[in-house]
């Protein structure tokens, strides 16, 4: 293995090779912060530009693009408040607060280490444990997809704010939006009320865009648009200390770990593995309370899971063939192109390429702390452009990238019509995040239990006989029973000091 390993090294170490990595990650930096230009978006369009090129070049550049894509999005989540991609929705949560309060340095530079770090251990996991890890998710069928998708969906009651009725009214709102269109499984039509454009559904992303970028859009359109912000940060190296380093340590393992695993299951990936490992730092905080006011936690753990996710998500493709996200769907297709065969024999076969592809992702992610790096000064400026500048700016970018899903101008109204949804639920003090999660999971648990069901005959009892089935149901129902407690204790810890005083 070590050889193999050496032979990746001295087989990417080219002139062209190192370009094309370095000129990846940099292009997908640009497309990572541009909200509704995603890394599959980069790649998709790359693609047909590698096919006059040999594959350990070709892949060189897809994994620079994979890479910067990814992670490019915590620019304008923290400047901006809008999630570059789906990746980043977490960030934004502490990252953005950080700013307001002149600590937009900080903020990015735990942000750019803790993706770098949470990068290169998932790419170490990807070199070292890709066989038996991908062998385990290939035992999951439909029951321990349905039960997974379950225990995720309970996350809702802790990213529903003060209000867990309202929180769960969100996330059914979200299920019941991705129900719009083609059915699961059959492809029959629901909720399409004779509109042809309603068949394929909502697409994430206008959805996503709207209800986060779009919504904050109209809301600042209440006020008088500003001329802008100078921030003002001093920083010594990444912004913090060796010992704020370290306090973050567990937070950034667990998060990695957490990106890791989810990264693994394919059809998930890092928008959820973002959102689930904020939820899991702020449940295991000594102070929960300071999440979404700008605390570094948050960011530790958005950005690091979601970089790990990278690494995870290519162990199923690499070893079986499988896409574990819309993004290693594109590199299936671009190993493919090359005359590759993806799954068990590819390391058995084509070696020198699967371990050029391991040495890649380790040179993007230097490249990608590097290039983040020396550019913080450069990426906080974005702040000092005045708002009735920037904002039509960032509009007319998020209508581009809405249309570019598909090239329907009907997504274009989509976006408007999730902006108008989030713009409402922000009067009325819904929590948004709740419709993404319910959007992202919806469909998921809805097609494994279908799944399940056609291949038990309608029979329920294995969704709880399955050992790891059973395991994720009954986490998601102590998950359950831990929120209600933890909300009558507050509830009534509050009533007793109104009697008090």
């Amino acid at each position: 293995m070590f050889d193999l390993f050496v032979n990746g090294f001295s087989s990417v170490f080219t002139l062209s090779s190192i370009a094309y990595i370095l000129g990846g990650v940099a292009l997908g930096l640009v497309f990572g912060s541009i909200p509704g230009l995603t890394a599959t978006m980069a790649i998709a369009i790359t693609l047909p530009i590698t096919f006059g090129m040999e594959p350990i070049v070709a892949m060189s550049l897809l994994m620079g693009l994979y890479i910067g894509g990814v992670s490019g999005g915590l620019i304008p989540a923290i400047l901006l408040n809008l999630p570059g991609t789906p990746s980043s929705i977490a960030t934004t949560f502490d990252g953005y607060p950080m700013a307001q309060k002149g600590q937009a340095g900080p903020a990015f530079g735990y942000a750019i280490l803790f993706s770098f770090l949470g990068g290169l251990l998932s790419i170490f996991v990807l070199m070292l444990l890709s066989p038996p890890l991908a062998k385990m998710a290939l035992k999951f069928g439909p029951f321990e997809y349905f039960a997974i998708t379950i225990f995720a969906l309970t996350m809702i009651s802790s990213l529903s704010g003060d209000s867990l009725i309202k929180g769960l009214l969100s996330g059914l709102l979200g299920i019941s939006l991705a129900m719009v269109g083609s059915a699961p499984i059959d492809a029959f039509p629901r909720f399409t009320f004779g509109f042809k454009e309603l068949d394929a559904g909502f697409q994430l992303l206008p959805v996503l865009i709207g209800l986060f970028a779009v919504s904050e859009i109209i809301k600042s359109s209440e006020t008088k648009l500003g001329k802008g912000q100078k921030v003002q940060y001093k920083l010594k190296g990444f912004g913090f200390s060796i010992r704020d380093f370290f306090k973050q340590g567990w937070n950034g393992l667990r998060s990695a770990l957490i990106g890791i695993g989810i990264g693994i299951l394919p059809g998930i990936g890092g928008g959820t593995a973002n959102i689930i490992a904020y939820v899991a730092a702020k449940n295991q905080s000594k102070k929960p309370e300071e999440f979404g006011k700008g605390i570094p936690d948050g960011i530790v753990a958005s950005e690091t899971s979601n970089n790990a996710a990278v690494g995870g998500a290519l162990v199923p493709l690499i070893s079986l063939g499988i896409p574990g996200d819309t993004v290693t769907a594109l590199l299936l297709g671009g190993l493919i192109l090359h005359g590759l065969s993806p799954g068990p024999l590819l390391i058995e076969n084509n070696g020198d390429v699967v371990y050029s592809i391991f040495a890649a992702l380790i040179i993007a992610n230097f490249f990608m702390i590097a290039l983040l790096f020396w550019g913080m000064r450069l990426f906080t400026k974005v702040l000092s452009i005045p708002q009735y500048i920037l904002l039509p700016i960032i509009l007319v970018l998020c209508v581009v990238g809405a249309i570019g899903v598909n090239n329907r101008l009907f997504d274009a109204g989509a976006l408007l019509f999730f902006g108008i949804l989030g713009y409402a639920m922000l009067k009325f003090n819904f929590p948004i995040t709740p419709v993404i999660l319910g959007f992202i999971l919806g469909p998921l648990a809805e097609t494994n239990l279908r799944r399940g069901l056609m291949y038990s005959k309608g029979d329920f009892t294995p969704f709880i006989t399955e050992p790891i089935a059973a395991t994720f149901l009954a986490l998601a129902l102590l998950s359950v029973l831990f929120k209600i407690r933890s909300n009558f204790k507050k509830k009534k810890k509050i009533d007793s000091n109104s009697i008090g005083a």
